[in-house]
């Protein structure tokens, strides 16, 4: 199911992104997608919680958001969710982020705690302490691509989802697209990605505005990394941080990398144990 589009006004035009499950009760869930990504990247997690209002932002720099202007770090985009949850009349909400997306959801819950019920972090959001390769990435950014159908090619050869290719894979690639043939490219934009890549290795008073929350936090890590290979995090990194935080909880996922523990079938059942609604098949993540 295809989520219902809404733009909202913030500073410099409005923040568009997508709704699943719009009239439905109690907690609603705000999905917060990665560096490069879109709010699409939730269908699959969404479509795994029929009965939980899911709530998900282009952040600006991206998908139909991607002509906002800057400034775009991390505070700005946890301003621009919480300016989103005042227009679609949300109070509070259980708060996911993946990747880059988590460190937002930090953000928010930093400046914001009373919008935040609690979070779960996929894969990101704690520092990143190392090299993290987003070559690749960017140089999709710097490409064009005469159609639909190079684009969609250029995806399958990912070595991350081309072998776990989907619909909504698919849905997510054709939704990134933006220009007209034949040079089509990616919406995200260069400035916002490299913005947001110096802020990922705890600098600016992240790490302390992480250290600071008292809400409970579930985070789940991704056996395999951004190419498919090395994970993002080694596990002795959650270790410290649940070691630093009582309300801190780590899991395991098990058998899928950054990106299919959200947009498969396989990656959204072990999600779905952490998110308002019980799961529906499969098992729980096992805890570190």
């Amino acid at each position: 199911m295809s989520a219902a589009p809404f733009a909202v006004p913030v500073p410099g035009g409005e923040l568009a992104g997508g709704q699943w499950n719009g009239d439905a009760s109690g907690m609603p869930l705000v999905g917060i997608h990665g560096i490069t990504s879109n709010h699409v990247a939730w269908s699959v997690v969404a479509d795994a919680l029929p009965g939980v209002r899911f709530i998900a932002p282009d952040l600006r720099g991206r998908g139909r958001s991607g002509g906002l202007p800057g400034p775009y770090g991390l505070v700005d985009h946890a301003d621009d969710v919480a300016r989103m949850l005042d227009a679609l009349g949300v109070e509070r909400a259980i708060v996911v982020g993946h990747s880059m997306g988590a460190f937002v959801a930090v953000r928010l819950a930093e400046r914001h705690p009373d919008r935040v019920e609690r979070l779960v972090l996929i894969d990101g959001g704690l520092p990143v302490h190392g090299d993290v390769d987003l070559g690749p990435a960017r140089d999709r950014l710097r490409m064009t691509f005469p159609s639909v159908e190079e684009y969609l090619a250029f995806w399958r050869r990912h070595p991350a989802l081309g072998p776990w290719w989907n619909d909504a894979v698919e849905e997510y690639a054709r939704y990134d697209l933006t220009g007209t043939a034949p040079e089509l490219r990616s919406s995200v934009s260069e400035e916002a990605m490299a913005v947001n890549a110096q802020e990922l290795d705890g600098s600016a008073g992240y790490e302390e505005a992480l250290a600071g929350l008292t809400l409970p936090i579930a985070f789940v890590r991704a056996p395999r990394g951004l190419l498919d290979a090395e994970p993002l995090y080694d596990p002795s990194t959650v270790a410290g941080w649940r070691g630093r935080l009582p309300w801190f909880e780590a899991f395991e996922a098990e058998d899928v990398n950054h990106y299919t523990i959200l947009m498969t079938q396989e990656g959204a059942r072990q999600l779905t144990p952490h998110l308002p609604a019980p799961p529906r098949i499969g098992h729980h993540p096992k805890e570190n």
